[in-house]
C-alpha cells in the first residue's frame, strides 16, 4: 500500500530470474529500496550472484506472488502485508531468530502479529510519513494543520496517492485510529479530508521535483526525502508532523517456494551484520531496528530526528495493520475523496 520510491523495473539483473543453480539469489524489492553495495558485498563474500526486481507497492507484490510468479527468493513486505501473507501461506519459517547476531535487533521492531518471535521473517527498515516543504514558499510549518492551510490558502500541495495515508492525515486530526473500522470515524476522518480538498493540486508520488523548482509549496511523502533535502538545504525541509504521522516498516520474508532457500536464509543472516544495515542506511536514510549498527551511521543521519525520532516521537506515531474486509470502508470513502468537487 505504501510506495516508498518509484518502481523502476529492474533496477539490477546480475543474473536471469529463473535462475535455480547454486550460487543465485533473486530479490523482489521496492523500487530503489536497497543500496546496491550491499548486493556488491554479499556477492564479494559469498559468491552468490544477486538478481533484483522491483514492485511500487505490496499489493502490486502480492499479486504477482499469487498469479504464480516463480523465481524469487525474498520479499520486503510491508508489516501488514507480511502478515497478510502469513495467513496465505505464502512465507517459510528461516529460524532467523536463533541466529546469535538477532540479539542486534531492538525488540520494539517484531511488529508482525504472525510472527511475534521473528522465526520467519528478519525487521529490515522503518521510517515516517511527513512533510517535505519548500522553505520560502511554505515558511516555518509545524504539522498537518498549517500543511493543509497552505492550500487553503490558495498555494499548491500534494497528498500521496495512498487511502490509509490520506484518510490516516484525517483519523490523526481527528484523534481516532488510522486503523479504526468504525464506519463513522473513518467517515469523519475522509470527511476532514474533503473539507481542504479544493487546497490539494494532486494525489501523486512524483512531488519531489514539483516542491523543489517551487511549483508546489509542500507535500506528504516519506522520511526519504532527507536525501532530496541533503542536496537542496537551502531549498527544502522535511518534518514529522507535530500532531502525530504514520510509520512504515518493511522485513525481509524468504517466499515458501523459494528456489534459493539455503542462500536466502545466508543473506538475512548477512544482512544482521551491524556495518551491513549502516552501510544501507547510509545510503537509504531510513532508520534500522539494528541496534548495534547505530555507532556505524553517518552523524548526520543518527542525529537526524526526523529519521531517528526521540522515544516520545516515535511512540506516536501509528503503523498500520491488515483490516482484512474492513479495507472496503477505506475504499468507498477514498472514491468519495477522490469524486468530491
Amino acid at each position: 500500500m505504501t510506495m516508498k520510491y518509484l518502481a523502476l523495473g529492474a533496477v539490477l539483473a546480475l543474473t536471469p530470474l529463473g535462475a535455480q543453480a547454486e550460487g543465485k539469489l533473486a530479490l523482489y524489492n521496492w523500487g530503489d529500496y536497497i543500496n546496491p553495495a550491499v548486493l556488491e558485498k554479499f556477492t564479494e563474500e559469498t559468491g552468490i550472484e544477486v538478481s533484483l526486481n522491483t514492485y511500487g507497492s505490496n499489493e502490486e507484490m502480492l499479486a504477482k506472488i499469487q498469479a504464480g510468479a516463480t523465481g524469487y527468493d525474498i520479499v520486503f513486505p510491508s508489516v501488514h502485508m507480511q502478515d497478510i501473507m502469513s495467513h496465505l501461506d505464502l512465507l517459510a519459517e528461516t529460524d532467523i531468530n536463533e541466529d546469535p547476531a538477532f540479539a542486534n535487533i531492538d525488540p520494539q521492531f517484531l511488529r508482525a502479529k504472525t510472527d511475534p518471535e521473528g522465526k520467519f521473517c528478519l525487521p529490515y527498515a522503518f521510517g515516517n510519513v511527513g512533510i517535505v516543504y519548500n522553505k520560502a514558499l511554505a515558511g516555518d510549518i509545524t504539522g498537518w494543520k498549517d500543511f493543509l492551510a497552505l492550500g487553503d490558502a490558495g498555494k499548491k500541495i500534494i497528498m500521496l496517492d495512498d487511502l490509509r495515508e490520506v484518510i490516516g492525515v484525517g483519523h490523526i486530526m481527528n484523534g481516532t485510529s488510522v486503523n479504526s473500522t468504525d464506519e463513522a470515524e473513518v467517515e469523519k476522518a475522509a470527511d476532514y479530508i474533503i473539507a481542504h480538498k479544493k487546497g490539494i493540486s494532486a494525489f501523486s508520488y512524483d512531488s519531489i521535483p514539483l516542491v523543489t523548482s517551487g511549483d508546489v509549496a509542500a507535500a506528504q511523502w516519506y522520511v526519504g526525502a532527507n536525501i532530496f533535502v541533503n542536496e537542496h538545504p537551502d531549498t527544502l525541509g522535511y518534518i514529522i508532523p507535530e500532531e502525530g504521522a504514520t510509520m512504515y516498516q518493511e522485513d525481509i520474508c524468504v517466499l515458501k517456494t523459494a528456489p534459493n532457500f539455503d542462500n536466502a536464509v545466508k543473506f538475512l543472516k548477512f544482512y544482521l551484520k551491524p556495518e551491513i544495515a549502516a552501510l544501507n542506511v547510509e545510503q537509504q536514510m531510513n532508520g534500522t531496528p539494528n541496534t548495534s549498527a547505530q555507532a556505524l551511521i553517518p552523524k548526520e543521519i543518527a542525529d537526524n530526528k526526523t529519521i531517528y525520532p526521540p522515544q516520545d516521537v516515535l511512540d506516536k506515531l501509528q503503523i498500520f495493520e491488515d483490516l482484512g474486509r474492513d479495507l472496503q470502508l477505506y475504499n468507498s470513502e477514498w472514491t468519495r475523496i477522490k469524486t468530491a468537487q
